[in-house]
């Protein structure tokens, strides 16, 4: 379960007075509290967290520092672009009449696109039928700043930006963040980021050095260990269980880590996808994630938590004919059946957590945000500032108009709440083809897991000498031949020069519909049964 609200604290100075600490912000606050500031407006508007940070997160201690060295490039960068350094300087300070010759933003006259329209759902009809029928057209003009219409236009949408992002953007992340997570340290922050991919890849650079070694489990997100191979960092695998990395494995690598055998310095930074891992699905229970974060303050790691599907986390699997467990009623009970965040445990300030809109509303919006400790994200800004700057202006303000003027906060969970249920639908459908069709004499898996392991020595090839590799590759050309598309559990290998103990496939139940995945694992099973001869 998450974590409760924070309580209020009252303490009595005098016979007369007390002091409040101030409630954590919920959905239901946010329009009052919004009415005390603004959300800075205009071309390249500088802003940060702290502008829409709620006071009940000034109440509590700082993070510890993370003054990391490191002699990669990025470490090298000076603290800020001094060209967008000094503009901002100077801005709010600019005496009447002045005429600006000093910044290279084009005149947003010459901007092609006066009117951007799209048509969205509107809560709580989330189908493509309800939409088609009864969905919102949102439309973002130009000039609606000017017009008061919108804090957020085209205009600005379309020109230079803050490497940060667009500042009504980063508010409702900064709120969502609040609303969920809580984190418990006063000084984080949040930054935009072109998706998840290039956070990480910062990530390795801004924290680690060439010839290093980074923590994860032992079948990882490939993408993420093919980011860090051209670096010349190394994965140490930790060893997993159905609820993912085992924090004892963890405890166990670092405590016999050897800097002349691995002929490098003991890894100090930790990479996990805790909820729906990639590719083996499992999802660290809150203890489980508790014990991994007491690991990590042992030994002072910190922790990347790459979280692309928190919000895809499933209803608890039944099998056909049982009684199944209702889904929440409401938001708040939604809020509450989420499994805690390392971000909303860490009393540290020692992790930095990834999020992103590539699975809760569209990859191709490549846009997402993290949130760390203020001294981690403003190396992520500066670094920023000199390789991507910025999210497409397009897709900020889409997402704006969406999630912002459309659904606001309570919208956005429910549509969360939607997908939790829509996943979970899918979830039973792979779950109980595997369990119609697959031959349970080699093959096993763990709901809600979308992966699955075969015992690949029960291979006829095994006795003829046949390696793992051999009779993986085998086993996936003839699930082709069946007309069915799995991946291979070695193409997510965090450490291939290991030799390999278990066999694992990884399948997906979220593009294909219900018809269709029951079909190819029905194809998935013909295959294996033809393979082992059963």
């Amino acid at each position: 379960m998450s974590p409760g609200p924070v309580d209020i604290e009252v303490k009595g100075e005098t016979d007369t007075t007390s002091v409040v600490v101030p409630e954590p912000l919920t959905v239901d606050d946010v329009t009052a509290w919004r009415a005390k500031g603004s959300v800075p407006t205009g071309t390249a508007a500088a802003s940060n967290s702290d502008m829409f940070k709620s006071p009940a997160c000034y109440t509590k201690p700082k993070a510890k520092r993370w003054d990391l060295q490191s002699c990669c490039p990025c470490q090298q960068r000076s603290p800020a672009n001094p060209m967008a350094d000094r503009y901002h300087l100077h801005r709010g300070k600019v005496p009447t009449g002045l005429i600006s010759l000093g910044g290279g933003l084009p005149s947003s006259e010459n901007f092609p696109f006066e009117e951007l329209s799209v048509k969205v759902p509107t809560p709580p009809g989330f189908s493509e039928a309800e939409t088609r029928a009864s969905g919102t057209v949102v439309k973002a003009g130009k000039h609606d700043i000017r017009e008061g219409t919108s804090v957020y236009d085209l205009e600005v949408a379309l020109n230079y930006g803050q490497s940060v992002g667009a500042a009504p953007l980063l508010r409702f992340v900064t709120e969502h963040t609040e609303i969920v997570h809580r984190p418990p340290y006063s000084d984080w922050q949040c930054c935009l980021t072109v998706g998840s991919t290039v956070a990480w890849d910062a990530a390795l650079r801004i924290l680690c050095e060439r010839g290093d070694y980074i923590l994860t489990e032992e079948y990882s997100f490939s993408t993420a260990l093919e980011t860090a191979r051209p670096l010349g960092i190394k994965a140490a695998p930790v060893k997993m269980d159905e609820q993912g990395l085992l924090p004892e494995s963890l405890d166990e690598v670092l405590t016999n880590w050897d800097e002349k055998a691995r002929g490098a310095r003991k890894p100090h930074l930790l990479y996990t996808i805790p909820s729906g891992q990639n590719p083996t699905g499992a999802t660290q229970s809150a203890e489980r994630r508790r014990e991994v974060y007491k690991v990590a303050q042992k030994h002072d790691l910190f922790i990347v938590e790459d979280e692309p599907y928190y919000f895809l986390q499933m209803q608890p699997y039944t099998p056909a004919g049982a009684e199944s467990v209702p889904p929440p009623a409401t938001r708040e009970e939604f809020l509450k059946v989420l499994l805690p965040s390392f971000l909303s445990i860490d009393v540290d300030g020692r992790v930095l957590r990834l999020e992103s809109f590539s699975k809760v509303i569209s990859p191709g919006s490549r846009t997402g945000w993290i949130v760390a400790s203020e001294q981690i994200v403003e190396r992520f800004i500066h670094h920023f500032e000199y390789s991507t700057q910025n999210p497409s202006g397009i897709s900020q303000i889409v997402l704006y108009k969406l999630l912002d003027e459309q659904w606001g906060h309570g919208g956005y969970l429910d549509w969360l709440l939607h997908l939790r249920l829509e996943y979970t639908q899918r979830r039973d459908v792979i779950v109980r083809a595997c369990e119609e069709f697959l031959p349970t004499e080699i093959a096993s898996w763990v709901p809600p897991s979308a992966g699955m392991f075969v015992d690949w020595r029960k291979h006829p090839g095994f006795k003829q000498g046949w390696t793992h590799d051999a009779i993986e590759e085998s086993i996936f050309k003839a699930a082709v031949d069946k007309g069915v598309l799995v991946s291979s559990g070695s193409w997510f290998k965090a450490d291939r020069s290991q030799e390999e103990e278990k066999m694992f496939f990884r399948t997906t139940f979220a593009a294909a519909p219900g018809d269709k995945i029951t079909e190819a694992i029905k194809r998935f099973g013909e295959a294996l049964r033809a393979e082992f001869g059963l």
